[in-house]
């Protein structure tokens, strides 16, 4: 069996979970509502506000769902009670984030500003010029808003200048070496 697809998900108090037919799950909570189409060949059971999945044979197809069904499920129970969020750190003399209405403006050292504007269920604030904290309900748009805002100017070696993640670790690089 699978550790991960056997473990049971619990459902917190305020949070709906619907399983249509051919497994669309629905789930509503108080940080919004997320659907998602999961794959029909998996058994989804709820009884008593826990979730349960289960596999239709042995195959290894249905052992490789078996686990992805659960965590889609998991992360979605745990986006719409409590979120995720990723944070950035801005490095580089000049390098700044500001808000302008709902329109993230970095600037990174190019003869322009870059605009971002965020995807439907994404907050982005700016606590400081050198930081951007991106959160919402959706783990997979989160992170891969967070992911494209890194790719405007990833770190660099040499300096450490650039956008990281705030546990990112740069390995640091020594530079050219002087005349012996």
């Amino acid at each position: 069996m699978s550790r991960i697809g056997r473990m049971p998900i619990t459902v917190p108090a305020g949070v709906t979970v619907t399983i249509a037919d051919d497994n669309f799950v629905t789930v509503k909570g108080p940080k919004g509502e997320l659907k998602k189409q999961l794959h029909g060949d998996m058994i989804i059971k709820q009884e008593a506000g826990v979730i349960e999945v289960q596999r239709p044979s042995e195959i290894k197809k249905h052992k490789a769902l078996h686990g992805l069904t659960r965590s889609l499920l998991q992360n979605m129970v745990t986006g719409v009670s409590e979120g995720y969020k990723k944070e950035l750190q801005i490095n580089g003399v000049g390098y700044r984030a500001s808000m302008k209405g709902t329109t993230l403006v970095l600037n990174l050292g190019f003869s322009h500003d870059v605009e971002m504007v965020a995807p439907e269920g994404i907050t982005i604030a700016v606590p400081d010029p050198n930081s951007v904290v991106v959160s919402g309900a959706d783990k997979q748009v989160v992170g891969q808003f967070a992911a494209e805002i890194r790719e405007k100017r990833p770190p660099e070696p040499y300096k450490g200048k650039g956008i990281k993640y705030i546990d990112e670790r740069i390995i640091r690089k020594e530079g050219k070496a002087g005349k012996k």
